[in-house]
């Protein structure tokens, strides 16, 4: 088609972030477009809705400029893509892909399409073996594994980005060979990106790591396609490199109130709170890009991160991801207030997948009864600390005493391990020595033979 016809100068106005043009001929969902202004500047753009009458686009680095009358927008014909190749470890790029490092771009091998496709359930193999985090909140009671996605509901004010950071620097597999890091970025302040990227830089990590930062006085548009650009990447080094990749996102309450934004601009009608109606579907298709495929060697394993408006789990976006994901690790303001760091709160968080990383062969044999009798011993203590607080420890029996002795100590030495990098052999020795608090009588949920070879 000549490049004359796929140019249009017909602007009808402007909402926010998007155009609306008319008279569009032969345009596709989707597309990309070039917004050439007046002046001779060029802004990128994607095509969010056609209808008879307009196309609604999205532009990428926002609208001011723009004259509806002179400005012409360029069809380019396909869907935004992504350069990847191998170079891209230890590279820092923007939200929308382009080197934030300082260092020249690649030559690419390929460009991928972003949006890229979820797993189809015919394709997908089931989530195997163990990813060690160094945190044993999560290694022994909420264990991560290969393929999962597993987010972490955080609270404004929590450390999410410090234990974000953690779990890069710590994270590994068995053998460690073909293990990296895609960690994304949405909406993030200069303070935190400055933090992440001498954090990562200084431990190492950097070297594994590919990392896509919008901060947040980049254009609200761009947070959307960070999420979609960072699993692009993963996608190529697990499927076509045979890595084993972790994918970190934060924070998605960004990307949803940025989706909250485009939509109050397309004039849709707002769902729950303000949020557009389909923002499940679109959380599916970013969360649903994780797993693995049979035949392929490769994994990815999506660790989202998000900030539950007022601290409230039954928000639309902690809601959501909870349908969506495979368990949750919630952050506690209680115990961060305690000064116990990672304040993970074990008993609301879940692996539903736990079983399938864990046992003999891929942690320990008394990796699941010992998860099961901590997590036992520890909500009955939590009970008797609330009971204590009416009756006085005064009106409590000495076995009640050493459930509350218990939970002190779960919480200071089990789950406040600071920065320590623990091995799941070092978690599980630390569960059993605080399970010696404990009479034997009172292990329920270990087998016998497990007791007397740990127990002692």
């Amino acid at each position: 088609m000549d490049l004359i016809t796929r140019e249009f100068q017909s602007i009808r106005y402007i909402s926010g972030p998007l155009i609306f043009l008319e008279k569009v001929r032969k345009v596709s969902m989707g597309e990309m477009v070039d917004v050439m202004l007046s002046t001779g500047e060029e802004k990128r753009g994607q095509v969010l809705k056609i209808t008879e009458d307009y196309a609604v686009i999205q532009v990428l680095e926002g609208t001011s400029g723009i004259d509806t009358s002179k400005t012409r927008v360029r069809l380019k014909g396909e869907a935004a893509k992504f350069g990847v190749s191998e170079a891209l470890m230890g590279r820092i790029f923007s939200g929308l892909g382009e080197p934030r490092d300082g260092i020249p771009n690649f030559i690419p091998e390929k460009r991928m399409d972003i949006s890229g496709l979820p797993i189809n359930p015919v394709s997908r193999d089931k989530p195997a073996d163990f990813i060690q985090t160094g945190v044993s909140s999560i290694d022994g009671l909420n264990t991560l594994v290969r393929g999962q996605k597993l987010p972490i509901f955080s609270g404004a004010g929590l450390p999410a980005n410090e234990m974000a950071a953690q779990v890069v620097r710590q994270a590994s597999v068995k053998g460690g060979e073909g293990f990296a890091v895609v960690f994304g970025a949405m909406g993030i302040s200069s303070r935190e990106s400055f933090f992440f990227i001498e954090n990562f830089k200084k431990t190492g990590a950097m070297e594994r790591t590919v990392m896509f930062l919008n901060l947040a006085d980049d254009p609200t548009i761009e947070r959307l396609f960070t999420p979609r650009i960072a699993l692009t990447a993963a996608e190529y080094l697990a499927f076509e490199r045979d890595m084993h990749i972790l994918v970190i996102l934060t924070d998605m309450t960004n990307y949803c109130e940025a989706l909250r934004e485009i939509g109050s601009a397309r004039e849709e009608i707002p769902g729950r709170r303000g949020y557009p109606g389909y923002m499940y579907t679109d959380l599916a298709s970013i969360y649903e890009r994780a797993g693995r495929l049979k035949g392929k060697k490769g994994s990815i394993t999506l660790l989202p991160i998000l900030t539950m408006p007022d601290d409230d789990v039954t928000h639309p976006i902690p809601d959501l991801t909870g349908y969506i994901t495979e368990g949750q690790i919630v952050l506690s303001r209680q115990l961060w207030k305690k000064g116990v760091y990672p304040p993970v709160d074990v008993l609301p968080s879940l692996s539903r997948l736990m079983n399938l990383g864990i046992g003999a062969a891929k942690t320990r044999e008394d990796h699941r009864g010992l998860s099961d009798q901590l997590y036992s011993v520890y909500a009955k203590g939590r009970d008797i600390r609330k009971l204590s607080t009416i009756v006085g420890e005064e009106g409590l029996s000495d076995l009640d005493k050493k459930y509350l002795n218990f939970v002190d100590e779960f919480e200071n030495r089990f789950i406040g391990q600071g920065e320590v990098n623990r091995s799941i052999e070092d978690t599980l020795n630390i569960g059993w020595e605080l399970l010696k608090i404990m009479p034997k009588t009172t292990l329920t949920r270990i087998r016998e033979d497990l007791i007397e070879k740990y127990y002692g």
